[in-house]
């Protein structure tokens, strides 16, 4: 009895192996469906997270160069407003000296002025126009105005030459005339200079040295507006 009892439980316990073998490949089956259903879905869910954390790393690494908080928008929906309590970011200084000569001669007689003056020239960016921040998979687009010319500093002013002519002789009005204009000067020079340029890839660089090598920025320019003042 007890043999035959052993082969009995024996045979009807395949049924119940099989069973369960079943229920298991069902189970593993559905739940690998259910992982491919659901996959673009959090896998769109993860990317939407990625890029809301790009974008704050975004505002934060503007609040940090110009305690300005920038226009932040990912896939077309606005995540932060500009706030802002400066007008300038100033990315360079540079050093600048100009030459300036003033002649004029009267009836033969001559007056001559030579100056030399040295200026500490500041480039970067207005900041009193929209400066938005797009959030895309690929990159990050910033859209601000051109780089420009903030200040023009007078450092050092030096007269080279001051000649009187015997009836044609240099005024006061002259004098501050030739010097009022040294700042344009300096202005211009550097304006002519790279300095504008290296401005813009120096707020490039520094950006992504914040934000990370993995999303490339790139700077976006609009058309010039006029800014009222």
């Amino acid at each position: 009895m007890t043999d035959e009892s052993t082969r009995r439980r024996r045979r009807f316990s395949w049924p119940l192996v099989f069973l369960l073998l079943f229920l298991l490949a069902a189970l593993l089956g559905g739940f690998v469906f259910w992982r491919l259903e659901t996959w673009p879905a959090r896998n769109a869910k993860a990317a939407s997270a990625e890029l809301e954390r790009l974008g704050r790393k975004a505002r934060d690494a503007f609040v940090e160069l110009a305690q300005l908080q920038p226009r932040v928008t990912i896939r077309d929906r606005v995540y932060f407003e500009q706030t802002s309590t400066v007008t300038e970011l100033a990315l360079l200084s540079r050093q600048t000296e100009v030459d300036h000569e003033f002649l004029h001669t009267w009836a033969g007689s001559t007056k001559r002025i030579k100056l030399h003056g040295t200026f500490d020239v500041k480039a970067g960016f207005d900041l009193r126009q929209n400066l938005t921040v797009d959030v895309r998979e690929k990159e990050i687009v910033v859209e601000l105005p051109h780089a420009t010319i903030l200040t023009v500093e007078q450092q050092k002013v030096d007269v080279l030459e001051f000649e009187n002519g015997f009836w044609n002789r240099v005024s006061a009005a002259d004098l501050e005339k030739e010097l009022a204009a040294l700042p344009a000067l300096a202005r211009e020079k550097a304006a002519q200079s790279k300095l504008v340029i290296e401005a813009e890839t120096a707020l490039r660089q520094q950006l992504e040295a914040r934000l990370g090598p993995e999303h490339p920025v790139r700077l976006a320019f609009p058309p010039a507006t006029t800014v009222k003042p």
